[in-house]
């Protein structure tokens, strides 16, 4: 099994609807970004896929994220921009994007600082 991992990360701010502190206020957060892709063999160049195709297929979706207030954006004008959610979003958007029967989408990991960090997959 291989897994091969890209990182990435945006800048963007947000403030969580209804959170009991400071968190409800609006601030902001140098995001990073990790995605895992995994695959049982490699292809004939030996990549499970090109870290360059990865990374650009990933900051198409963060740059729809950078320098935005997030709470503004579909779906976090309705859900809150937690990392738990970006995580997902970024999850399901990148899962339809990569997945092959070469290689597929393990998880997305979204630090929102160097200390607390989501890691999202749907795979066991």
């Amino acid at each position: 099994m291989y897994e091969i991992m890209i990182e990435t990360g945006f800048s963007a701010s947000h403030q969580v609807r209804g959170y009991p502190g400071d968190c409800a206020q609006p601030h902001g957060h140098n995001w990073k970004v990790q995605v895992y892709v995994r695959a049982d063999r490699t292809n004939s160049l030996g990549m499970v896929i090109d870290f360059r195709r990865l990374k650009e297929i990933t900051c198409e979706l963060t740059g729809q994220l950078d320098h935005k207030s997030l709470n503004n954006l579909p779906p976090f004008d309705k859900e809150n921009p937690t990392s738990e959610n970006i995580a997902k979003w970024l999850y399901d958007n990148l899962k339809r994007k990569i997945d092959t029967e070469d290689y597929y989408l393990w998880a997305v990991e979204v630090f929102e600082t160097e200390t607390s960090r989501v890691y999202y997959t749907e795979r066991e």
